[in-house]
């Protein structure tokens, strides 16, 4: 299959350099002229100078991986080729205007995929099969967690210049952690309310929220405590579920997932697996991407689910803001 990949940063990267090595052709572009030139000696794609026209190359999918602030306009763009799309999460910096896009990508028989590697994750997958099987029994509470030292994120790169800094640009670390939201809507159901403060605790040049402590509560019952933030000096990515039975553990930077059962201090622990390379969930991603395209696969993770988290990080928003709970 033949893929444009719009946007290529170390995510744009990643995915073309994933799609190349899946077989597949791939084209890109970048509005940064030397950016676009080292992508395309590095990963053998072939460049293009312009979107304009990239329609007359007939790619199977266009893939997304601009600042969300530009996702829905781009979105737009390529829709007009009846092309279909992966776009990165999220979806769009605000969710007004994307029901209008999904509606105009259904009439044009257009699929839309979004970013949402850790459905991938193999831990986090594991993690998901425990809870369905009844492992812990019935969920009560989980606790969530995402944080890094945003100046330490990309090495090399200013993190001034970069889209997390900016609201403009569709940055704070509420929207940028849309994956939390995505992957407890994913294992727990709907979510009814959601309670939220945010905001700026340390000097770091940005204009946007660096942390945030987030209440979910559950349509099925549990409720679902998340802290998110852009202060950590060490990468902190994990999830704890609280069972009547039990408790499971998932550590996403060791890809280690542990149960504590029903009997007094007694530990049952595993990796997923011990060899676990972080590449693999995005590999993966491609891979299912294509399948979809292809009509072998149902989306893992479709543009409605998108959407609500996407609508969902929008409510914890509204809700730091007003100091009050906010159903969803």
């Amino acid at each position: 299959m033949r893929f444009l990949v719009v946007g290529l940063g170390s995510i744009g990267q990643r995915h073309a350099r994933n799609l190349r090595a899946l077989g597949h052709d791939v084209l890109g572009f970048d509005a940064d002229g030397e950016r676009l030139a080292g992508a395309a000696a590095g990963l053998g794609l072939e460049p293009l100078p312009a979107l304009a026209g990239a329609g007359a190359h007939k790619p199977d999918a266009v893939v997304i991986c601009t600042p969300p602030s530009s996702h829905l306009e781009l979105a737009r763009l390529t829709l007009g080729w009846a092309t279909h799309l992966f776009v990165e999460k999220p979806i769009a910096a605000r969710s007004e205007g994307v029901a209008d896009l999904l509606a105009e990508a259904d009439a044009r028989g257009c699929r839309v995929l979004v970013g949402a590697n850790l459905r991938f994750f193999r831990p986090l997958r594991r993690v998901k099969a425990l809870v369905d099987e009844g492992r812990i029994g019935r969920v009560l509470a989980i606790r969530a967690q995402c944080g890094f030292h945003l100046p330490f994120w990309k090495p090399g790169a200013d993190y001034r210049q970069t889209y997390r800094a900016h609201a403009a640009h569709g940055g704070g670390i509420l929207l940028d952690a849309i994956h939390e939201f995505d992957y407890l809507r994913w294992m727990f159901g709907p979510v009814t309310d959601v309670f939220c403060t945010a905001g700026r605790l340390s000097e770091l040049a940005i204009d946007v929220e660096d942390f945030a402590e987030v209440t979910l509560r559950f349509a099925g019952g549990p409720i679902a405590q998340l802290h998110l933030d852009y202060l950590q000096r060490s990468y902190r990515r994990d999830c704890e579920v609280i069972g009547e039975r039990g408790v499971i553990v998932c550590d996403y930077i060791e890809g280690r997932v542990t149960v504590f059962g029903e009997e007094r201090d007694r530990w049952e622990g595993f990796r997923e697996p011990i060899d676990f390379d972080h590449n693999e969930m995005f590999v993966e991603e491609m891979r299912h991407l294509v399948a979809c395209l292809e009509g072998r696969e149902q989306p893992t993770i479709g543009a409605g689910e998108a959407l609500a988290a996407l609508r969902l990080v929008e409510a914890a928003k509204a809700s730091a803001a007003g100091r009050r709970w906010i159903t969803v």
